[in-house]
């Protein structure tokens, strides 16, 4: 017995980092630290996190040979540089890649969505790296959740981390209640959703932005009014969407909506303040860079790149220069909003932008056009022809009081060709299936 207590103790304990740099986990505001103390604590965790992963990981020892780079030749934050990226094909199918810990201290191992196919890519977290060190040090200002907050966790929580890692920020580092709504699963359908939500009165919602969507059509079937919960906070989060999808939401559900960004493999990575001017980047968890997708060089701040993440509080199985395939750019400049952390911007994913005429667009560009038109309703697909690159055709649902007319898709389609200088035919349909899944915008058709 005492041998099991003493192990989990040791599980438990802070890193000396944390305790150095942070002190309190529960009460230390990370979001308005120095810039000179945030590239200290950055210089010292990636020390330590590359000794670890050199030392006990089989999988970064070989990385960082091949490379010809140690522990030893990291000595500030600019040597990050001359580590090797960590792509997703490398963990695709690899549950124990990372580890950099004995097995038997792994406490979860969550898996990812698999939205952009391939084999899965497994995560695991032992007690340490997963309990203490997501979400805290706090960020007061960005996320505002306190004891007495009735926060409906409307994630996936099969496999996924999403659920989970909300659910435990909420009642462990925040001390809200938390209602385990879930996304979509055996029981978490919409029906039952909104039913939950009429009758305990949550003030915080965090969901996805179809999801959003799909829970207030249930409210509409029961006559129920979204905006009387007056609802505190509600972030989006698992998918992208356009800001004018966003105020769509928000005028749903009669509230300010902001987009937290991050993925199963990194954990959090930036969330918006009101202002919805970027992403204030979560800076005592991860260090983000942004390079160039081809040569892999690291960008200057303002240059549109790929995002690659370090996280700075994971110890057992390191997260080091991580390509997330998304597309990016950072901004030093202060925000209005008063948070010193520096925001970061997305502009799509590599993999899922959309190439017309030469021409190359990110899905959530075009559903910034498309959301515009009020006849449009909130369910849309871009379809395209794999070997075909000139044919564009937007299919949408109608906005309700609205008819299917080829008036009305000639207007939209000329219209979306005016703002986008792509020409598009336009589909009007009456209802397109909701699968309770990530929401696919672009689809393909022979």
């Amino acid at each position: 017995m005492s041998s099991f207590y003493e192990r989990r103790m040791t599980q438990i304990r802070k890193p000396y980092l944390v305790d150095r740099y942070f002190g309190n986990l529960y009460s230390t505001s990370a979001e308005n630290l120095p810039l000179q103390k945030i590239q200290n604590y950055y210089k010292d965790a990636l020390k330590e996190i590359v000794n670890q992963a050199y030392s006990k990981c089989a999988f970064y020892k070989k990385k960082m040979d091949d490379a010809g780079v140690s522990p030893a030749n990291i000595k500030n934050i600019s040597d990050i540089s001359k580590l090797p990226f960590l792509t997703k094909d490398e963990l695709r199918g690899n549950p124990w890649a990372l580890l950099a810990c004995d097995k038997k201290d792994v406490s979860i191992i969550t898996v990812s969505t698999g939205t952009t196919g391939g084999e899965e890519i497994y995560i695991p977290s032992t007690w340490k790296d997963y309990i203490l060190n997501d979400m805290t040090p706090r960020y007061p200002s960005l996320f505002p959740i306190d004891p007495g907050d009735i926060c409906v966790d409307a994630l996936p929580y099969e496999m996924s981390s999403a659920g989970l890692a909300f659910h435990k920020t909420f009642m462990d580092a925040c001390l809200a209640t938390v209602f385990a709504a879930g996304k979509g699963g055996a029981y978490s359908t919409p029906e039952k959703t909104i039913r939950t939500i009429r009758d305990l009165k949550p003030n915080i919602l965090i969901t996805t932005p179809s999801w959003a969507v799909t829970v207030a059509e249930a409210a509409e079937d029961i006559g129920f009014d979204l905006t009387s919960l007056k609802l505190k906070k509600m972030w989006l989060t698992g998918e992208g969407c356009s800001n004018s999808f966003r105020k769509r939401v928000e005028q749903i559900y009669g509230a300010t909506a902001n987009t937290y960004y991050g993925s199963l493999e990194c954990g959090g990575i930036g969330i918006e303040c009101d202002k919805h001017d970027g992403y204030h980047i979560l800076q005592a968890h991860i260090m983000v860079e942004i390079v160039d997708p081809q040569t892999g060089a690291v960008l200057e701040p303002g240059e549109i790149g790929e995002i690659v993440v370090t996280s700075m509080l994971r110890f057992d199985a390191p997260l080091i220069r991580y390509r997330t395939r998304d597309l990016g750019y950072i901004e030093p400049a202060p925000c209005q909003c008063g948070v010193a952390a520096q925001r970061l911007f997305l502009r799509g994913r590599v993999v899922d932008q959309i190439n017309l005429r030469g021409i190359s667009f990110s899905p959530f560009y075009l559903e910034e056009f498309l959301m515009q038109f009020e006849e449009v309703g909130n369910w849309y697909q871009f379809v395209l022809k794999k070997n075909d690159p000139n044919f564009f055709k937007v299919r949408a649902e109608l906005a309700k009081g609205f008819k299917a007319t080829a008036e009305l898709a000639d207007k939209i389609g000329s219209k979306m060709e005016f703002m986008t200088g792509v020409p598009c035919q336009v589909e009007l349909v009456e209802k397109l299936q909701r699968t309770g899944q990530k929401a696919y915008r672009v689809v393909y058709e022979e």
